[in-house]
């Protein structure tokens, strides 16, 4: 995910969107018609995928919070002004208010 859509200044909720249950279904009807040679890497996707569908909401906000610090180089402290800093340059509408409860879902979920 690059951005949240309908994001504004004025609104400071974060929507995540689970698609994964999709993507499963289609990876394991692959896998029924798959080749010998084809199984063993359907088989992980299906496994990553089924993984990732059983995260939180708070696991895949922080998640997205890491991958956009990472987009705009940061490497510094998650709990620093700085990082809130980048990550509001990272999303220019995301909300200061948006940003810090991010930064703070980020800092109490494991990476």
């Amino acid at each position: 995910m690059t951005g949240i859509a309908g994001l504004n200044r004025k609104h400071n909720h974060v929507l995540v969107i689970r698609d994964a249950d999709v993507v499963a279904a289609a990876l394991r009807e692959a896998l029924a018609e798959a080749s010998p040679e084809e199984r063993p890497g359907l088989e992980r996707a299906v496994a990553l995928v089924e993984s990732t569908a059983t995260a939180t909401e708070a696991k895949l906000r922080a998640d997205w919070t890491r991958a956009r610090l990472a987009a705009v180089g940061f490497t510094g402290d998650l709990s620093s002004v700085a990082a809130t800093k980048a990550l509001r340059q990272a999303e220019p509408k995301l909300s200061l208010l948006a940003a810090v409860q991010l930064q703070k879902e980020a800092l109490t979920q494991p990476e």
